[in-house]
């Protein structure tokens, strides 16, 4: 039971409803980091206490287990100040700077999946100039997979797997140079216009 202040009548703490409506607003932010990528999770402020436990609930994959664990890492969120747990909802918000960069990447690694499935080795030719830690071999088959599987109305394993690829490839890359700007701001002719030697 609440108590009340004697001399303003005002309530000590915050009711039951409202504790719980603050713990699922921590459980919905935990729901959250869990879907992220370890790359999207290095873009935040989270603390560096918290990162084993979203990287256990985001193994999990039983249901049950998955939402006690999903539970747990609420539960050590809900040890962290409002500050931090404030931070961490703006830097996930849709108008945030690090959304409109993960944003960015995730259209440049589609309209690259789409390149480099209709145009083959002469889009693969021009991504390994921007980024030539790529590997050459493995994409060039993950596209031709990709046009495969669409031509022949498969499922789509390859075409996933090569958005995966491309997208871990801009975010590495990203991390690397720490040019927030980059991706944000090119779209997917960027640097491509140049002469090739």
């Amino acid at each position: 039971m609440r108590g009340k202040d004697p001399e303003t009548g005002d309530f000590l703490s915050p009711s039951r409803s409202q504790q719980r409506r603050e713990a699922l607003e921590v459980l919905e932010l935990a729901r959250q980091l869990s879907a992220l990528t370890p790359q999207q999770l290095s873009r935040l402020p989270i603390p560096d206490r918290l990162l084993p436990h979203i990287a256990e609930t985001r193994r999990i994959t039983s249901h049950v287990a998955h939402k006690r664990q999903l539970q747990y890492l609420a539960k050590q969120m809900r040890r962290e100040d409002d500050e931090t747990l404030e931070a961490i909802r703006d830097a996930l918000d849709v108008n945030g700077h690090a959304a409109r960069v993960e944003a960015a990447m995730l259209h440049r690694a589609e309209a690259w999946r789409e390149r480099l499935m209709a145009d083959g080795d002469v889009a693969l030719g021009e991504l390994l100039t921007d980024y030539p830690q790529a590997d050459r071999q493995h994409l060039r088959q993950l596209a031709r997979n990709a046009h495969e599987e669409k031509l022949k109305n498969k499922p789509p394993h390859a075409y996933r797997e090569l958005f995966r690829e491309l997208r871990e490839l801009f975010a590495e890359h990203h991390d690397a140079d720490g040019d927030a700007g980059h991706d944000a701001d090119e779209g997917i002719d960027g640097g491509m216009d140049r002469d090739e030697d």
